[in-house]
């Protein structure tokens, strides 16, 4: 344990990092450098002990670090192993769920954060979309369009909410800055949680259809705004639908709702 000093000039203590959360740093730096890359195999851990120098439960700690990442999967038994895994969206949603538990925020206040970036994704992709882009969000379309053709009278809604998601991933993923397209991740897997629970407490079943067989107009709005190179018409149409989309939604009160009441 080593000291400091602060500000105000007086001592504080210093953790040293503990030798597990070491090689966990450096395992962690081959991985975000592509020394590393998902789906490898780290060394049998007898082999990696000697390489660091530890005892197993000092790696297997490491291990542990490096798990509740994501950025490994940890196999036991006779065919087990090491692998490396890419970080999953998920679980740093997870993570900013307890942290809106903690502030009592709102859906309403979450979906209010989607409306300023996609908007924003939106104007980046009209200017500098490529045949890629727009060949992708049409096949996104495409699927949603299909799914609720299929309909028999037993809507899938599950199955309806994740092409609608696509879609929206698809703009924030192709407008070309990965800042906007992770944060839009993140606040897509908190969203998606509490609309499957909105879904699951309508009993107006037949009001959720018709918003999802309406929805695929709106998509094909936007991609031929995009295609056309209108920002300006892009951004307005998008951010008009993703208001729209938010007075309309089947969570009702909801909204009010703090998260933490349904992200446990």
């Amino acid at each position: 344990m080593t000291s400091a000093v602060s500000v105000d000039g007086t001592h504080g203590r210093v953790r040293a990092p503990k030798t597990a959360e070491l090689i966990a740093r450096r395992l962690r730096g081959e991985i975000v450098r592509g020394v590393l890359k998902p789906g490898d195999t780290l060394p049998p851990e007898l082999v990696l002990g000697k390489q660091f120098g530890v005892s197993r439960p000092t790696l297997r700690e490491a291990f542990r670090i490096l798990e509740n990442e994501s950025l490994i999967v940890v196999r036991r038994g006779s065919r087990g192993g090491v692998q490396v895994s890419s970080p999953d969206p998920a679980v740093a949603a997870r993570h900013v769920g307890l942290l809106l538990q903690m502030s009592a925020t709102t859906l309403a206040d979450v979906y209010e954060a989607r409306m300023v970036l996609e908007p924003a994704a939106v104007r980046m992709l009209a200017r500098r979309h490529t045949d890629e882009d727009l060949t992708a969000l049409r096949e996104a379309v495409a699927e949603l369009k299909a799914l609720v053709a299929e309909d028999t009278g037993s809507a899938r809604f599950d199955e309806w909410s994740r092409a609608v998601f696509r879609f929206h991933d698809l703009l924030m993923e192709r407008a070309g800055n990965k800042t906007l397209a992770l944060l839009a991740g993140v606040l897509r897997e908190v969203v998606s949680v509490h609309m499957d629970a909105a879904v699951r407490r309508s009993a107006d079943h037949a009001e959720i259809v018709s918003r999802f067989r309406k929805t695929p107009r709106a998509f094909t709005k936007v991609v031929s705004l995009i295609e056309a190179g209108d920002a300006d018409a892009a951004e307005q149409f998008w951010r008009g639908h993703l208001v729209k989309a938010g007075k309309n939604m089947p969570w009702g009160t909801l909204a009010t709702e703090s998260v933490v009441d349904l992200f446990d």
